[in-house]
């Protein structure tokens, strides 16, 4: 069986997210779905998803693991500092990839956030941010992070961590 490419795993992960919280799963473009879960947050991505969804989204994606819960996903790499309060998050098939939501004080905590990477090791590429937002790609020899921190229109701001295997 031919393994999906990481990036492809990462955006249906973060679709299949999108598509619980809409019951929508038709004319949505990936653009709209990675914004979408950028400026909202998990508990209101995954309210309303009950079991059955759950069984169906894992049945789409092929054991995608989600969590509402406060952590991130049980097989999330601890080597990832996460900075915020754990929202909850997701988690592709065989370690393809995860995506976990933090609910953090301000956009400057993206910052910390970087902070926090490159003191686990983690080296910053593509960096840019302002005072209601950020991006950054932070690599390891183990594990890429595409960082985002993002102000919605109700003022919250919550960090975006995607997680791929290098």
């Amino acid at each position: 069986m031919r393994r999906t490419p990481r990036r492809i795993v990462a955006v249906a992960l973060a679709g299949a997210l999108a598509l619980g919280a809409s019951g929508c799963a038709t004319g949505t473009p990936i653009d709209n779905i990675v914004e979408g879960l950028v400026d909202q947050g998990v508990e209101q991505i995954t309210s309303g998803i009950d079991e059955s969804v759950r069984g169906l989204v894992d049945d789409v994606l092929g054991g995608v693991e989600l969590s509402t819960d406060g952590e991130p996903p049980s097989s999330f790499p601890r080597e990832v500092p996460l900075v915020g309060e754990v929202l909850g998050g997701g988690a592709g098939p065989e370690g393809s990839g995860w995506v976990v939501r933090t609910r953090v004080d301000d956009a400057g905590a993206f910052d910390a956030a970087a902070a926090a990477l490159e003191g686990a090791g983690f080296a910053a590429s593509g960096v840019s941010s302002d005072a209601d937002s950020g991006y950054g790609a932070f690599t390891s020899g183990a594990y890429r992070v595409d960082l985002s921190v993002a102000t919605d229109a109700q003022g919250e701001v919550t960090a975006t961590y995607v997680v791929t295997p290098a």
